[in-house]
Parts: C-alpha cells; structure tokens; sequence
C-alpha cells in the first residue's frame, strides 16, 4: 500500500526489512527509488500505481536490495551514481553473481525475490547533482558512507530527504569498513551534507524504517554522529537500535554492531583478532 508522505511523494514499505520504496510524481509519470524487495511486492507496488507509469528508477547505492526490478514496473532508464554502477558493473561480471546475491539475502525470502533485471543501472556521469528527469528538482547528494557511490536525494520542491541506508530509527550506522580507508570520516563527511539541508527539509525517508519529521531527521543525525564517533574513540555507548531491548525483530542489528566494532579493531590493530 502507498502512504503519502508530501504532495506528490509516497512511499510503499515491505514487510520483512522495512525498506521504502519512495514513488515521485512528475510530469508525465513517476520516479521508483529502490524499488523492492519480494516479487509480489514489486507487482503490488506497480498495481497501487493504478496506471501511472513509471517513467525512471533510482538506485541509492548498490546493496542487493535497493538495485532491484520487476517486469511490471517497465522498461525505463534505471540510474544511480556513476560508482554504483561500477561497483554492480563488477559484480555482475562474475559467473556466478546470482549465488553471491542470493547469499546476502534473508533465507526465507530467496526464492521469492527476482533477479533477472537485478543491478542493471546506468551510472550518472560523475559529478551529476540533478537528477534527469521530466519532474520536481531532485537533488543528488552522493558521499562514501556505507557504500560505494551512495546517494541521497533532496526533493527540493517537497521538502522529501530520501536518505538510502540512513538516518534510520532501526538500523545503525553501517559503514563501509572494507572498501573506505577512512569509513569513519567519510560517514561523518556524509552526515555534515545532511546538516546542510537540514533546515529545508520537511521529511525524511530511510531506506529502512519510519518515515520521520523534520525534527525527527536533526534527532537521527544526532544519533547517527554520536554512534560514529563512540565507533572512533572505541568506548562504550547507549543506542536505542541496539542492547537489550531493540525494536521488535530487530535483535540482529546487535550482532551487525559486534561485528562492526571487531572489523574497525582488526583494521587498527591487524593483528588483534589473530
């Protein structure tokens, strides 16, 4: 079901992860971003669109969940920075990639989720800040944090923040710990683009999770830097999304901490985990 979030703006949530796909009216149809992520979804995202055509899709980053597609959303131009399309340019060059992807999935939804037009994104030149499209201004703020080529978008003309896999009140921060020399850094380099159009936003959509005010966006930001920065001084910290009492079904966010904080040990000291 689509829920509208501003004029023009909506969103439809899966079950199992929370991902939003966020639906933009433009001019002579609408724009997908992240479209996902069982194929009854996808076929229920292009019913509830009730004939408006899907004139262009968006990928905010590369994780298998926000690159996919399905027939009945059409065959339209897919775009994503020009890194996410090289690092799904790589993948997709490995014979066995539909095995790597179906890996990375939740088990029980494997077999119900399409690949057959998986990753294929074509990369914006490098440097693109606007989307090209025939619809409101959409701002394209690309950083390095959790991905590579990620990007948020700024709906401008609605006040819509489209985050990716950020500024989520059920994830935490997941930095891209293999591929960055500096994750840290670069996740706090991408949360001070965010404090630079806090205040025109009126909403923020995750690429998990709720759908938050404008108030609510300057307590994620908030949140997310005080998490990277306990993760930069090594010390201990209290997080809503992780400890003894998360969200409900969300318990395994703790270990993706754990799993975090022994990844940035190994990478200060090599030899700690030997």
């Amino acid at each position: 079901m689509l829920r509208q979030v501003a004029d023009g703006v909506r969103v439809h949530q899966s079950e199992l992860l929370q991902n939003n796909t966020i639906v933009v009216r433009g001019t002579a149809g609408v724009l997908l971003v992240d479209p996902g992520i069982t194929g009854d979804e996808m076929a229920c995202l292009a019913k509830d669109l009730d004939g408006e055509p899907v004139v262009a899709g968006f990928a905010t980053h590369p994780d298998w969940d926000h690159v996919l597609w399905h027939p009945d959303l059409g065959d339209v131009p897919r775009y994503g920075t020009a890194a996410c399309a090289a690092d799904l340019q790589g993948l997709l060059e490995n014979a066995d990639w539909k095995t790597r992807v179906a890996g990375a999935m939740p088990p029980e939804i494997v077999d119900e989720t399409p690949l057959e037009l998986f990753g294929l994104i074509s990369g914006l030149p490098t440097g693109t800040d606007q989307l090209p499209w025939d619809g409101p201004q959409v701002r394209i703020i690309e950083h390095q944090a959790h991905a590579a080529g990620h990007a948020a978008l700024f709906i401008e003309d609605h006040g819509v923040l489209v985050a990716g896999d950020m500024l989520s009140d059920v994830l935490i921060p997941m930095l891209d710990v293999t591929g960055e020399p500096d994750p840290i850094e670069e996740y706090l380099a991408a949360l001070r683009l965010f404090d630079e159009v806090a205040a025109h936003v009126q909403f923020v959509v995750p690429g998990h999770g709720s759908v938050g005010g404008a108030d609510e966006l300057r307590t994620r930001i908030a949140q997310d830097r005080t998490y990277v920065q306990a993760l930069h001084d090594a010390r201990e910290l209290t997080d809503p999304r992780i400890g003894p009492s998360p969200k409900s079904g969300w318990a395994w966010v703790n270990d993706v901490h754990t799993g975090q904080l022994e990844r940035l040990a190994h990478r200060r000291d090599p030899d700690a985990l030997s």
